[in-house]
């Protein structure tokens, strides 16, 4: 609370804990508490009450196995109904018919969920699986991405799920962007038609009216190339430069 001084100050006192409590006692108003601010700790367990927590379930199919992995993360509401109000992950697990994996894979989410509960910083864990290589060689996903291996691809679903829980900034492209990507795509197509298609048949791919089919627009040119940024087989030559046609990286700038 703010005071107006009328008068020229000619002296001053320092009360000590003893004075201020008596002045309370006299009928000041005592200054409100801050609420407390509850971090991620190590120590921080279950809310009372409370049997299970909120989380979800991803699939993760490779090439290399006939099992699919499921990955579950759990996260804690710290805060809630405050401005302060943070969702932070609380645990993994991962499951799989395959018992091939079972040591790794127990080892890995005990360490993992030691990571999440001892707080702090823990987007690091999605950089450090990611950069995992097999030495048996990675896999392509579905929509030409390449994946080093199964650990990375653990790795890219803790990314997907702290941009999901807001702890990542979602690398999203803007709509402008979007639009010149999908014109590029359609002028690389086009011509890599032109190229396949017998002569006779080329007065069709000449007017510039192409429609993708469905195949078109899950799977990128088959001359494209790897992209160093998203690890995407998206990278054609436009323009007399090498673009991705999935993040819009260029060599060019």
């Amino acid at each position: 609370m703010t005071t107006r001084i009328d008068k020229k100050i000619v002296d001053y006192k320092v009360r000590d804990k003893t004075e201020a409590d008596a002045g309370k006692a006299a009928g000041e108003k005592p200054r409100p508490e801050k609420a407390e601010i509850i971090r991620m700790h190590e120590k921080l367990e279950r809310p009372e009450g409370m049997e299970c927590l909120e989380g979800a379930t991803y699939k993760i199919r490779t090439p290399l196995d006939d099992h699919a992995l499921y990955v579950t993360i759990n996260d804690i509401v710290l805060n809630p109904g405050t401005e302060h109000e943070q969702r932070r992950p609380f645990e993994i697990f991962i499951n799989s018919k395959n018992m091939d994996h079972f040591q790794w894979i127990v080892a890995l989410t005990r360490v993992m969920s030691a990571v999440f509960r001892k707080g702090g910083d823990v987007t690091f864990l999605s950089e450090e699986l990611q950069a995992v290589f097999d030495p048996k060689g990675g896999y392509f996903k579905p929509g030409g991405r390449f994946v080093p291996s199964i650990v990375a691809d653990i790795g890219a679903v803790l990314e997907h799920h702290l941009k999901r829980i807001g702890m990542l900034e979602p690398d999203e492209l803007s709509e402008q962007q979007q639009l010149m990507l999908e014109q590029k795509r359609a002028e690389a197509e086009a011509r890599e038609r032109q190229a396949d298609e017998p002569a006779e048949k080329k007065t069709i791919a000449d007017t510039g009216t192409i429609t993708p089919t469905a195949a078109d627009e899950a799977s990128y040119p088959a001359s494209a190339t790897l992209c160093f940024k998203c690890n995407t087989k998206a990278m054609v030559l436009l323009d007399g430069c090498q673009t991705c046609l999935a993040c819009g990286y260029s060599k060019c700038g």
